[in-house]
């Protein structure tokens, strides 16, 4: 994400009434630079070579912040563990290599019917959706064989 990338987050942080700190501004940075998928472990030992004060508490509630705005994805892979990932600009869902974790996106997700059914049957408005198939990719299915 270029500095205008980052800038756009940090006016939709003030927007909705978050300020932009030096640790979240710092939390940003680690996720935009990267092109792997990060846990908050990770993405925590990776801010503190920038800001060794920063607690993993606030890259914790520094996450659920964005994940609330829906800048990062925060993907569920095997026993619990999150991958966060920069979130792409269109509505996605993903495909996860229950062995390797390889992450997939895809847009092909036409669920309109299902949500008219659901929300009839229920009585539920439907604001959105989470999406996640998990299974092997291709390279861990070589692998098996």
């Amino acid at each position: 994400m270029a500095m205008a990338g980052i800038r756009s987050v940090i006016a939709g942080l003030k927007r909705n009434g978050y300020k932009a700190t030096p640790q979240r501004l710092a939390i940003l940075r680690v996720i935009c630079d990267s092109d792997e998928h990060l846990t908050p472990l990770v993405l925590y030992n990776k801010v503190r070579k920038e800001r060794p004060d920063i607690g993993l508490v606030t890259v914790y509630r520094t996450l659920e912040i964005l994940t609330k705005l829906g800048l990062v994805c925060e993907i569920h892979f095997g026993n619990h563990r999150s991958y966060l990932l920069r979130r792409p600009a269109e509505h996605h869902h993903h495909l996860i290599c229950a062995d390797c974790g390889a992450v997939v996106y895809f847009t092909d997700c036409d669920l309109s019917e299902l949500e008219e059914r659901l929300s009839r049957k229920t009585g539920f408005t439907i604001d959105s959706h989470l999406l996640e198939f998990s299974g092997h990719c291709r390279s861990c299915q070589k692998k098996a064989k």
